[in-house]
């Protein structure tokens, strides 16, 4: 290994007073040989460094040595020594030695430790002015709880480190929340290791530092990490250190591009790309495990203060306050400030459980359990592909869920749940992007770009694709050659994995293969130039994507980074996609199709008609309503009543109270027997938890609803208050407009918003509430956490509503919602 030698230990002498100097030449030819030894860097050779250096300071130390200690500590003492670590040392004296002797022991110990060139961090301390001084600086007690004896008296050194132990865990309510706010701190300052081009290996979230401190909150026995994958993934770090402390001859943590294909070489790793995924892997498993840990920390300290206070001391054992369990969807519920199995659940007979769970946590804005991923990755069966519709829909709400989705999604992913239920997810996993402008690792970067788009979601008509174009616009880096023409073949697959139908499937293919269409025209053609902007109408193909693609385009520049995204960018894209939907609105605009009544359907009319009371029937659907796939397959049900004011809500009402959430519906109207219109709602629906109502309950309250002896709103009101929704970053506020052009025989109120219990009875109020409008039929989605809905209004005459009263309901109704 003559190419990669290490240099020898150079440095200024200090000067060391007469008789202080004891040779070091031995240690540093030892020193030097088993640096250069063949092999790489690991444990072994840590240990062994550390093993060899003691036996040099127990050299220097003097016999007799009584009442005097030479201690390691810090990352000396877990004999964690790298070639260019600092030499973490504590002369411990009990008191009774004169400040002239232990002076001159300090003198005997320090200088030839700096007469090599070696880094020294030391001190002087009795027990007691160890143990005060811990209590004063957090960063001291730490280092002292990995004390280790090298030379003295041993039973100085095994008192103090009993002491050491016992403040910590008597001091640790106090002391955990203290290094807490610490590592946030320092998080701020050095953000995260797994995401950085140049990580700090130490001092970055996710590094060293944070593996150190999960053994200290392991010390106190108020908590203790996950221990799957930490020990190594903290010894890949150790030997990334190493490694680039050979390379360099410095003692530095930060990973430089210009030295990572060196350390690369010297770890025996095909090449830097491959050693930064080595990197990022192992930040995320430590960070991971921070993240779990200071939860569980958080929940000891919450229960221990919530227990009752005693007047007497008793022998008996006072147990914590027993969390309530609140529910969140079928088979989960919160517990403890985490989203956790019910008791219920049955992980190996619900393959759509992880997804659900997941959903349900970054919905309510809170973290999943480490037990309940565990569960779930051990018991869940792997989805039928193409996947059933509920499990698409819980994909499209989690990444909908904004900020609250990062967190969850890495506890998927650090339990193999991503790449299982996305396998093409493997090859963007942890992949850098050598590209300054880029913050964030590629599968970050997707997660990220989702989040950015569910801000977006109201700008779309179908939010469903954007949030799974945001995810898969960049899966094509994981391949050779252009990572769009890769990645259009990818998302078409996926999407054919996840039971798209073809037309939408073509949708998402077309918005990864032109992600880059919009920001890259807009800012490098002349815009004045009809060929410019007729090229991006025949690329689009439709307003509908290229509404997609605009959204696609901000969501993407915004996750990459500060430079990626400016007001004039923004400006040029936005009159871009402007003068190009001019070019599109030349075509027919799409008509809406109407589907025919079925047999089923003019049976209930019928009924309806003669008895004039509400008639009600459920039944399976099991097959898509339309081509495409993008109405669920669930159950449906019908209602017939005749027509009356208040209908809409009403019946929406309804379905609220019993936890039926509508996923998919449509309003129309009929006079099957002459004898008055009769309204049909067909609601494609699913429980919130548990089975589905008795069809007579059903009847019975809608008949209630619609006779105004059922007070909906102060049921509704009273349920909300009895199940408080806690929420994760604020949804997008609703947008409600006016789609022109769409019909001739009605206006068109399209109503973009967060579904939620009740939301279609508050749409349904406000329509109802605006004076001389009639709702004539309604076309209800729920896509993911998102309700696209468009109602067909007219006047008291019958006809489309006049523009600037159309534009007057639009805003009633977005004011009813806010």
């Amino acid at each position: 290994m003559t190419d990669r030698a290490v240099p020898e230990t150079s440095g200024t002498p200090h000067r060391v007073p007469e008789g202080a100097r004891s040779p070091g030449v031995g240690y540093a030819a030892a020193r030097l040989a088993l640096l250069n030894e063949e092999g790489q860097p690991g444990p072994s050779r840590r240990a062994r460094l550390a093993e060899l250096t003691d036996q040099w300071l127990a050299g220097l130390f003097p016999t007799p040595h009584a009442g005097t200690a030479l201690v390691a500590v810090g990352g000396y003492g877990r004999g964690e020594l790298s070639p260019r670590s600092d030499l973490d040392l504590l002369l411990l004296h009990d008191g009774s030695a004169t400040t002239g002797e232990v002076s001159a022991l300090a003198d005997r110990l320090w200088y030839p430790v700096w007469d090599l060139g070696l880094a020294l961090d030391h001190s002087v301390r009795t027990p007691a002015e160890a143990r005060k001084t811990a209590e004063d600086d957090l960063k001291v007690q730490l280092g002292l709880l990995d004390a280790r004896h090298i030379a003295g008296d041993p039973e100085l050194t095994a008192s103090l480190r009993t002491a050491v132990l016992g403040d910590w865990r008597a001091q640790a309510p106090k002391r955990l929340p203290e290094l807490h706010e610490l590592c946030l701190e320092r998080a701020a300052r050095q953000g995260e290791l797994a995401y950085l081009l140049e990580p700090d290996l130490k001092e970055a979230r996710g590094g060293l530092r944070d593996a150190t401190v999960l053994r200290a909150v392991a010390a106190s026995w108020l908590a203790d990490a996950p221990r799957e994958g930490l020990a190594e993934a903290r010894t890949r770090l150790l030997d990334t250190r190493d490694a680039l402390h050979l390379v360099t001859g410095r003692s530095t943590d930060r990973l430089s591009l210009q030295e990572q294909d060196q350390v690369a070489d010297w770890l025996g790793v095909l090449d830097a790309d491959t050693l930064l995924r080595q990197v990022y892997e192992a930040a995320r498993t430590v960070a991971y495990a921070s993240d779990v840990t200071w939860r569980a920390v958080g929940r000891v300290l919450r229960s221990r203060s919530a227990r009752p206070r005693k007047r007497f001391l008793t022998r008996g054992r006072t147990e914590p306050v027993s969390a309530e369990r609140m529910p969140l969807a079928e088979g989960v519920v919160e517990q403890e400030g985490e989203a956790v199995l019910a008791r219920t659940a049955r992980p190996e007979r619900d393959p759509v459980l992880p997804l659900r769970a997941a959903a349900a946590a970054a919905q309510a804005g809170l973290p999943i359990s480490l037990p309940a991923v565990r569960a779930l990755a051990a018991a869940a069966h792997p989805l039928p592909v193409p996947w059933p519709a509920e499990a698409r829909e819980q994909l499209v709400t989690l990444l909908g869920a904004g900020e609250a989705t990062v967190a969850v999604w890495e506890a998927l992913e650090a339990e193999g749940l991503i790449t299982r239920l996305l396998p093409d997810w493997e090859r963007v996993r942890c992949r850098p992007q050598r590209n300054p402008v880029h913050r964030w690792t590629v599968d970050r970067h997707l997660v990220e770009t989702a989040v950015q788009a569910s801000s977006l979601t109201r700008h779309v008509s179908r939010p469903d694709l954007l949030l799974i174009a945001a995810l898969l616009h960049d899966i094509g880096k994981g391949w050779p050659g252009d990572h769009s023409t890769a990645g259009e073949v990818i998302a078409r697959d996926v999407a054919a994995r996840l039971g798209f139908g073809r037309t939408d499937a073509d949708t998402l293919a077309l918005l990864v293969r032109h992600h880059l269409l919009l920001i890259e025209t807009a800012t490098r053609r002349d815009l004045d130039d009809p060929a410019t902007v007729e090229s991006v109408a025949k690329a689009v193909r439709s307003t509908e994507c290229l509404d997609l693609l605009h959204a696609l385009t901000q969501a993407d520049a915004l996750a990459t980074g500060p430079a990626a995204w400016s007001a004039w960018r923004a400006s040029l894209v936005a009159e871009l996609v402007r003068r190009v939907a001019g070019v599109l609105a030349g075509g027919a605009p799409p008509s809406t199709p109407t589907r025919e009544t079925s047999a089923e359907e003019e049976r209930l009319a019928v009924e309806a008609a003669r008895t004039g009371g509400p008639v009600v029937a459920l039944q399976a659907e099991s097959e898509p309503v339309t081509e495409d796939g993008t109405e669920p397959v669930g159950v449906e049900l019908l209602l017939a009543v005749p027509d009356r004011p208040g209908l809409l809500p009403a019946a929406a009402g309804v379905l609220a109270l019993h936890r039926l959430t509508v996923r998919a519906a449509d309003l129309r109207t009929a006079d099957p027997i002459g004898a008055g219109p009769v309204t049909l709602l067909s609601w494609r629906v699913a429980a919130e938890f548990g089975s589905l109502p008795e069809v007579a309950r059903l009847r019975a309250d809608f008949a209630r609803a619609f006779d105004g002896s059922l007070d909906i709103e102060s049921r509704l009101a009273e349920r909300e208050a009895a199940y408080p929704r806690r929420r994760g970053v604020p949804a997008p506020p609703p947008r409600v407009t006016v789609a022109t052009g769409t019909s001739e025989v009605a206006t068109v109120i399209e109503v973009r918003a967060q579904d939620a219990p009740g939301l279609l009875h508050r749409i349904g109020r406000a329509l109802e509430d605006a004076s001389g409008v009639a709702v004539r039929s309604a076309r209800i989605s729920t896509l993911g956490a998102n309700a696209v809905d468009a109602f067909y209004v007219v006047g008291a005459d019958g006809a489309p509503l006049p523009p600037d009263r159309a534009a007057e309901v639009a805003r009633e109704v977005e004011g009813a919602l806010r």
